[in-house]
């Protein structure tokens, strides 16, 4: 097919050194459009130097926010109070003051408290610590005295945590532990190992200690029922339960529910049947409902 020469245009290129001259034909509509790349790539360049600059600019801006945050904590850091003195050990020289140790007592002292208000009993008063005054206590110097009371108190923190205390749930006693009359057979006596309290189907059963579950599930009389291991070989057991909410091996702490009051078992109605053992034996809980026993 024969082309217009009016398709095509001529560009002439002269150089200079050697005076000659070369000829080339580009389609003339090329030439008209070249105005057209020309502009695309001004405003291509144009676009990446607004980016780079407002790229630049963001930088900027986030180190002046990040010297000023820096700023802010350091302003920070110096307004907060020093951190409190660790106590030392037994080994370490006592230099730290008797205020020391006795915001420590009162803060174990808290802790106990916690621990007993969960098992529905009144804690210690903590609005002064202090010895009873003897003639041995008096040749002891402050931080002698303070740091005795805290060590006794971290032993008595611990026995409190993990020992059986209080109530699995604040109702009335309706039977209590020893002999007594089988409510299936009244004129028959039977062994009653534990404690029960009343309670509606569904109320919520609480561990009085810290400890590992050791037993979940149907066991004879008791129905559905949880075993709880302590320290010091104490266990407690909760009967009759209507559901199970913990599972074997799961740590559970003070005040945690673990189950609802059922009547599952040998149970004439809903309660819950509570024990507390000592090397697997049964043994009265009622000594452990409060600390005046």
């Amino acid at each position: 097919m024969n082309l217009k020469l009016t398709n095509f245009s001529t560009i002439i290129i002269v150089n200079k050194n050697q005076e000659q001259t070369k000829a080339i034909q580009v389609k003339t509509k090329h030439l008209k459009r070249l105005r057209h790349y020309a502009a695309s790539i001004v405003c291509v360049v144009l676009a990446l130097i607004g980016a780079i600059i407002y790229l630049n600019s963001k930088n900027t801006d986030h180190e002046l926010e990040k010297q000023r945050l820096l700023t802010q904590i350091a302003q920070l850091k110096v307004k907060l109070p020093e951190p409190a003195i660790a106590l030392p050990s037994a080994a370490a020289p006592r230099t730290n003051s008797a205020i020391t140790y006795i915001q420590s007592i009162q803060s174990k002292l808290q802790k106990i408290n916690d621990f007993l208000r969960k098992r529905g009993l009144k804690g210690f008063s903590i609005q002064s610590v202090g010895g009873n005054g003897n003639a041995e206590e008096s040749k002891l110097s402050d931080d002698e005295k303070y740091s005795l009371y805290n060590d006794y108190l971290s032993r008595l923190v611990n026995s409190v945590a993990f020992t059986p205390m209080g109530y699995p749930r604040l109702s009335a006693i309706t039977s209590v532990f020893g002999y007594r009359s089988d409510p299936f057979e009244s004129d028959n006596a039977e062994y009653h190992p534990g404690i029960d309290f009343k309670g509606q189907m569904g109320d919520p059963v609480k561990t009085t200690a810290n400890g590992k579950v050791i037993f979940t599930g149907w066991r004879g009389g008791y129905g559905n029922c949880i075993i709880v291991k302590h320290a010091n070989d104490f266990e407690t057991l909760y009967g009759h339960l209507s559901r199970i909410i913990v599972h074997e091996g799961q740590e559970v702490s003070t005040g945690d529910v673990i189950g609802k009051v059922g009547s599952t078992g040998h149970s004439t109605g809903a309660h819950l049947h509570y024990e507390v053992r000592k090397n697997g034996k049964p043994i009265n809980p009622a000594k452990f409902l409060t600390l005046n026993n």
